[in-house]
């Protein structure tokens, strides 16, 4: 009887599992000429993990996706070959530690039958399959699934254990508790210079386009009257909405927030001069007419630690998941069978 408690987190990150790849991906054999697992693993065997074999294949079906990042990110052959046999030793530590974590969800307790996850939630994760992947073509799947050599029931079986996998990973994380005030601010006192950050204005602009019969003097007269708008009191915002001719007219002209380095120098060198509230005065280039607002500011420095708390916070929260995360895997390791080859 599958627990109550669990259907609606499963529900949830249903739709976020099991890497699915299109029917046109490169056969495993192809991923990568000359990447040594035939080398490494003779008998094709990587590890056994209680009941279940993990395969040569099913390393490299795992690390297709990813060849081509690596790659790119690779300055020569030599580095890319040390890359990937580090993801390779990446890949195999987490096929074994999810055949142990799917152990570890199945396993009976007292008055409790095998946990299963609902059919519905497989079949609904195989409906989602067949719309985004294969375009409801039932034809083009089953094709994807015999290039792979397997049947529908290994199908729905590496969805299930997926979800599973997820769940587990995600309930682990969940069972963090509160970061303290005085960690917080021991971090703070250890790495300010984590914190610094660079002189930045919150921009909002109006871009005015110049007409075929328009000059540069008429540019700056339209734009020199929107500042007398401003002056007298209008919103920046209202105005950019009801006279911008740019992308971010909608939305008030709103840019965001933005460093020196973030903008050419002809708009960088007036608007980090203005305070907080101003605006510039009319800046012609050749792409049109330019006021900018400085919607709010802030100067280069150290941030105080109010303003970084829930960054710090998040910071060492991930830090402890971690931490917690690989004492829970090195249990169920030592509890399990594994036998690496």
């Amino acid at each position: 009887m599958m627990l109550r408690r669990l259907s609606t987190s499963l529900l949830l990150i249903a739709g976020t599992c099991c890497r699915i790849w299109a029917q046109t991906e490169t056969p495993a054999t192809a991923i990568a000429p000359g990447d040594n697992l035939n080398l490494r693993y003779a008998d094709g065997i990587v590890a056994i993990v209680e009941e279940k074999v993990i395969t040569v294949d099913d390393v490299r079906h795992e690390i297709q996706p990813l060849i081509n990042q690596l790659q790119k990110e690779a300055r020569n052959e030599q580095e890319f070959n040390q890359k990937l046999e580090q993801l390779q030793d990446s890949v195999i530590q987490q096929l074994v530690d999810k055949v142990l974590i799917i152990k570890e969800f199945r396993k009976h307790k007292d008055g409790e039958d095998e946990k299963k996850i609902p059919d519905s939630f497989i079949d609904n994760r195989i409906a989602e399959m067949l719309s985004d992947q294969f375009d409801n073509d039932r034809s083009k799947f089953l094709a994807y699934l015999r290039g792979r050599g397997m049947t529908m029931k290994d199908y729905r079986k590496d969805i299930e254990e997926d979800i599973i996998y997820h769940y587990m990973r995600q309930q682990q994380q969940k069972s963090q508790s509160i970061v303290s005030p005085v960690k917080i601010a021991q971090f703070y006192k250890e790495n300010k210079d984590q914190f610094f950050q660079e002189d930045s204005i919150h921009l909002r602009l109006i871009q005015l386009n110049k007409s075929e019969t328009e000059n540069e003097e008429g540019l700056r007269s339209r734009a020199q009257a929107i500042i007398t708008r401003f002056n007298a009191g209008e919103k920046f915002e209202d105005l950019a909405k009801e006279l911008s001719e740019d992308t971010k007219r909608s939305k008030g002209g709103d840019w965001g927030w933005m460093k020196r380095t973030d903008l050419k120098p002809e708009f960088a060198d007036p608007i980090f001069i203005l305070k907080k509230n101003s605006v510039t005065d009319p800046i012609v280039t050749p792409d049109g007419c330019f006021v900018l607002f400085v919607e709010d500011r802030k100067y280069a420095g150290i941030q105080p630690l109010d303003q970084v708390r829930e960054q710090i916070e998040h910071i060492l929260m991930t830090q402890s998941t971690q931490a917690d995360t690989e004492h829970w895997l090195e249990r169920l390791r030592r509890s399990g069978y594994v036998k690496h080859f």
